[in-house]
């Protein structure tokens, strides 16, 4: 993944460290990492990741991938190694992921944060967490401010990961406060592109199999709800950047604020694919978000980031990596 990045970006080679290496959003940022010559140790446990997402970096030398459930602990090569830069991505991060593994979502997000909190903080090391706008759950605000505290159900079906998350920032701004530890927060909104999982339920991917293989589109409720969706290249782009800016602590949104309603969005994915499938609705599930759009004031400001990949574009990218994948 080759980024147009900043200057203040391009450091020397660097340790790094990156949890949920394996995933989504993993995958694309360690391959991004490396690109820029870091040496990157990369830790998943493979629930919601894969190796194939991983496999274009496995012969690479500055690579290496470590298979290890984290909710057990740091593995020994983790917890005895040193490191300038330490990336927390694990967790499951779509509601057929976090409702499969409750307990391991819970632990990831909380205990696996407070072990890497300490390992920065030994290590002297730089540490980014990725927290998510479910920490504003189904807002009262739109669009979405990093100072609005957010309408979170505290005992409902997403909170193990809703709730997990803003443990995580919380124990993030303990360690920083505290002990002095470098730390930086990103709040993840709606990211798409190549490697999403194809059955974890996640609503772009969703519809693209959909209309692929010339299935119903299925969408939840009415389809008035709406999303920001971000191209993953700018999603990354975004977490170099915050990484390598002067030091801000407290939580950054990094998102696109382009704000479409789940309908238009099936519709134009059957455009973009050439399908006839129909469009047909479902109940929507517990504790649904109506509205999810981040306001990036602050990385506008802080670090000079904007989405630059426009929607129609960054479906069509993703439409082509499917249809190569999924092959009906």
């Amino acid at each position: 993944m080759k980024l147009e990045l900043p200057a203040s970006c391009h450091t020397p080679p660097m340790r790094v460290l990156v949890t949920g290496a394996a995933g989504f959003l993993g995958s694309h940022l360690s391959e991004a990492l490396v690109e820029l010559g870091h040496h990157v140790t990369g830790v998943d446990s493979l629930i919601t990741g894969a190796r194939e997402n991983v496999q274009n970096l496995k012969p690479n030398s500055r690579f290496r991938l470590i298979e290890h459930d984290l909710s057990l602990g740091l593995p020994p090569e983790v917890a005895e190694g040193q490191f300038d830069r330490i990336w927390h991505l694990a967790s499951p991060a779509s509601p057929v992921g976090y409702v499969k593994h409750q307990v391991i979502t819970l632990k990831v997000n909380a205990l696996t944060t407070v072990a890497l909190l300490e390992l920065a903080e030994r290590c002297k090391a730089r540490i980014f967490v990725a927290s998510t706008s479910e920490c504003y759950g189904d807002p009262k605000e739109h669009p979405q401010r990093e100072t609005y505290w957010g309408h979170v159900n505290p005992v409902g079906m997403r909170s193990m990961y809703d709730e997990s998350k803003r443990f995580m920032e919380a124990a993030t701004m303990v360690y920083h406060r505290q002990r002095g530890v470098d730390t930086r927060i990103v709040r993840i909104f709606n990211t798409y592109g190549p490697r999403l999982a194809v059955d974890d339920g996640r609503v772009v991917v969703a519809f693209i199999k959909q209309a692929i293989y010339g299935e119903p589109l299925t969408v939840q409720g009415d389809g008035s709800q709406t999303r920001s969706l971000c191209y993953v290249d700018d999603e990354i782009r975004g977490f170099i950047m915050l990484m390598e800016s002067q030091p801000y602590h407290l939580p950054v949104n990094i998102g696109n604020p382009d704000e479409v309603t789940v309908l238009q969005l099936a519709r134009e994915i059957r455009e973009l694919v050439g399908s006839k499938s129909e469009i047909i609705h479902t109940p929507l599930p517990p504790d649904d978000p109506r509205q999810r759009c981040p306001d990036i004031t602050l990385a506008k400001n802080l670090l000079q980031w904007s989405p630059t990949i426009n929607r129609r574009e960054g479906l069509k990218r993703t439409i082509e990596f499917y249809r190569h994948k999924l092959k009906p």
